[in-house]
């Protein structure tokens, strides 16, 4: 194994308001502030990653002039991670820390009050920018997850995990209070990395009297519903008119195997004066999200899928006239699903970030004439759009920069950098360099490939190759920046990684992304071989040195590379990927999924779409497999159970193929928590180097 430099990190002692924590068992918690981290040699390395900031929740002050956002640093000894509110000016200057605790600040919003509302340990909390006073806003019992103030700040919408279900043996039999049991009739009994306990995200609505919440009403009484949607759906699913008459919301009122097998959301009107309900899109059967009021009240603009169970389908930027209930969809000219949609001040047009050939740039939008405008352009991706007076305000990665808030000219996309929380950790380490490539594919089509050089890259060198296997099997294979699947750490190890955006990714027309569906180990499997021998012809390319790794889909398309490579590849890693298709399609959670993905059940014999699928399955290629390989899964991933990556290690250990199984007994679809991800990055390049170097 690679010996990994000498990393020292410090944890920075600080106080809250400048005080020493020392009152209380809780106060003497270690308040995680920027590391002082040593860097060896100017090398990047896991421990260096995790001292990285990482910035988060961003919102902008009423009149434009200040931005506030989070950032993330964590505790390699501790473990954890704590994130603080920060402060600066809308051009960058003036930037100070407002927060200086143990337990965490989130979702941040500036109020017209001129505080800042946020969330910390299930409490909604009121800051002053200035003095950083602060107020507990909330005395109700319950933890809230989100919030949205209404318009007139006299009111907040709240979301409130809400206990409707016994599923757990000690709430069914009280005289068994030690038990861990869990009683299920009906799918789908958990979700991503959760098993279902009975609770659902349910929003309330409070009056904020003298700034406090005394209590707070459930707007969806006895509703077994998510709202916002599990796991992943946040305040963004739901909105407040203008007028602060009506809610607008999302949710899946469907239960067991319908819930299971759907994609089907809907937008919910609910009206504050009769507390009356009405489903705004009952005909529209795929993802309906993302609802927002324009600033007149007169237009819901939404996303939507029109393809019933197909949750990579294109998202179409819908306006419903509320006088009519008329929709349109004003996305016809663009050929990509859009995210992080917003309405301008005067309502003449959206911003929306979308991918462009892999990459997301920002756009306008003439919602009356369906025009688009791209707006920025380069090798970057740009998120999280926000207005701040003439300006827009998004985060931005690379491959090798982490985000960071930028402000971006809507007239000419000139893009200026505000927050610069790694500068000073990024000039001390050596940058890889990144090249976006167009391979010709078996098929003759140009794919996006993704090439980043170690740095100080030397052409008359000879260089080790990973190809990287993307997961999805559909989504952007964009620049973002992971703190798992780090290209800049691999390169930074010696390595050239090469990363195709092959058949099935989103961020190269929905053509392109379609074509993976009902197609798996064809076409998207020559995509990958094309792009690998394409670099692997250049000069300073050691063929005989090649290794791939994936996730997910991605750990599919290595389970089935090792049955088909012929010799090509030296090294295999796969980590929570599918090894037996028929086993990924009844163990799974959302079931709509493998539905689409296969065409069917393996079970239905004369299913030409399903039986094609399963055909492909990687478990039946393995007496093939004669390449080592590394397994990875976590026991909490529910998506891709952890069964299959024991099925593949067993398979290898059997067949006598060289293998290696790395278990995370507490971990789920990914590796979180620090010094597990340290593991699984010493793990990574242990293998690779010990048969790549």
């Amino acid at each position: 194994m690679k010996k990994i430099p000498a990393i020292i990190i410090m944890a920075t002692l600080v106080a809250c308001n400048g005080a020493e924590h020392k009152t209380t068992k809780e106060q003497a918690i270690t308040i995680i502030g920027k590391p002082d981290v040593k860097i060896e040699n100017r090398h990047l390395t896991p421990e260096v990653l995790w001292a990285m900031g990482r910035v988060g929740n961003t919102c902008v002050s009423p009149d434009g002039k200040r931005i506030a956002f989070t950032v993330t640093y964590y505790s390699i000894s501790e473990n954890r991670g704590n994130a603080d509110i920060y402060v600066m000016d809308a051009d960058g200057s003036n930037r100070r820390q407002l927060t200086k605790t143990v337990k965490g600040e989130a979702a941040l919003t500036w109020l017209k009050s001129g505080l800042i509302a946020f969330l910390r340990e299930g409490k909604l909390w009121n800051i002053d920018p200035d003095s950083g006073a602060e107020t507990q806003v909330s005395a109700i019992e319950q933890s809230i997850d989100g919030f949205i103030y209404s318009p007139d700040e006299l009111k907040a919408l709240l979301v409130i995990p809400t206990k409707l279900d016994n599923y757990a043996g000690k709430e069914r039999y009280k005289d068994l209070d030690k038990a861990n049991a869990l009683i299920y009739d009906e799918l789908m009994y958990r979700h991503w990395n959760e098993w279902k306990d009975g609770n659902y995200n349910h929003i309330y609505i409070a009056t904020l009297k003298d700034g406090k919440i005394s209590d707070a009403e459930d707007i969806m009484p006895g509703e077994p519903y998510d709202s916002p949607t599990k796991p992943f759906g946040g305040t963004e699913e739901i909105a407040w008119s203008p007028d602060g008459k009506t809610i607008v919301y999302t949710c899946k009122k469907l239960k067991g195997k319908e819930y299971a097998f759907s994609t089907n959301t809907d937008l919910y009107a609910y009206s504050l004066a009769d507390k009356s309900v009405k489903n705004l899109t009952p005909d529209m059967p795929g993802y309906d999200k993302y609802p927002q009021f324009s600033p007149d009240g007169s237009m819901l603009l939404f996303t939507s899928m029109k393809r019933a169970g197909y949750e990579a389908d294109k998202e179409r930027i819908m306006l419903m006239n509320l006088a009519t209930g008329v929709i349109k969809d004003v996305s016809e000219a663009l050929d990509a699903s859009p995210a992080s949609l917003l309405w301008s001040n005067d309502g003449t047009t959206i911003y929306l970030s979308a991918p462009d050939k892999e990459a997301h740039q920002i756009f306008k939008l003439n919602p009356a004439n369906g025009e688009f405008t791209k707006l920025t352009d380069g090798n970057v991706d740009y998120q999280n759009i926000r207005l701040a007076g003439n300006s827009l305000i998004a985060t931005r990665t690379q491959h090798i920069k982490p985000a960071e808030i930028f402000s971006i000219n809507p007239s000419t996309g000139e893009a200026k950098e505000l927050s610069f929380v790694n500068k000073e950790l990024l000039e001390k380490i050596d940058i890889p360099t990144v090249e976006k490539r167009f391979v010709t594919t078996t098929d003759n089509k140009q794919m996006v490939t993704w090439v980043v050089y170690p740095p100080n890259f030397d052409k008359s060198k000879k260089y080790p190759l990973i190809l990287i296997c993307t997961g999805g099997p559909q989504g952007v294979l964009g620049p973002s920046f992971s703190y798992r699947w780090n290209y800049m750490l691999m390169a930074s190890q010696g390595y050239v990684v090469v990363a195709p955006a092959r058949r099935g990714t989103s961020g190269s027309g929905q053509e392109w992304c379609d074509a993976i569906s009902k197609n798996h180990g064809e076409q998207e499997e020559r995509d990958l071989l094309a792009a690998i021998d394409a670099v692997a012809k250049e000069p300073w390319a050691d063929e005989n040195r090649i290794g791939a790794a994936g996730a997910s889909y991605g750990g599919y398309s290595i389970f089935h590379l090792a049955g088909t490579h012929k010799g090509k590849f030296k090294a295999f890693l796969a980590h929570c990927g599918i090894f037996n298709m028929e086993m990924m399609y009844v163990t799974t959670e959302e079931m709509f999924f493998e539905q689409w993905e296969t065409g069917g059940a393996p079970w239905e014999e004369n299913n030409a779409a399903a039986q094609r699928s399963f055909s492909h399955s990687p478990h039946l290629l393995v007496k093939n497999w004669n390449t080592p390989i590394m397994i990875v899964h976590g026991e909490h991933d529910y998506r891709v159970p952890y069964s299959q990556g024991m099925a593949a290690y067993n398979a290898a250990q059997m067949l006598g193929v060289e293998s290696r199984l790395l278990i995370f007994p507490t971990e789920t679809h990914w590796v979180l928590s620090p010094q597990n991800a340290i593991v699984w990055q010493r793990e990574f390049f242990g293998w690779f180097d010990k048969y790549l170097k």
